[in-house]
C-alpha cells in the first residue's frame, strides 16, 4: 500500500495531520453517469416545489422563446 500513499498516511506524517489510516479506493473504476438519477430527481423535486404563478411565468416564458428562436433563424 505504499505507492498508493498508505505508507505516508499510517506513518509519522499522517498521524501528525490526522489521517485516519486507510488508503484511497484506487482499483474502483468511477461511475461517471451515476449522479445522473439523482441530478433528475432533484430537478424535478424543485420543479414541483415551485408556486403556481411561477410555473405558469415559467411556461409562458419558454413558448416566447420559443417564437423568438423561430423568428432568428
Amino acid at each position: 500500500m505504499v505507492e498508493y500513499g498508505g505508507g505516508i498516511q499510517n506513518g509519522p506524517a499522517g498521524q501528525v495531520s490526522g489521517g485516519s489510516g486507510t488508503a484511497p479506493d484506487l482499483g474502483s473504476s468511477p461511475d461517471l453517469f451515476a449522479s445522473v438519477g439523482s441530478l433528475v430527481n432533484d430537478a424535478s423535486n424543485w420543479i414541483g416545489s415551485l408556486p403556481f404563478e411561477v410555473l405558469v411565468a415559467g411556461i409562458v416564458i419558454f413558448f416566447v422563446s420559443l417564437l423568438v428562436l423561430k423568428r432568428a433563424i
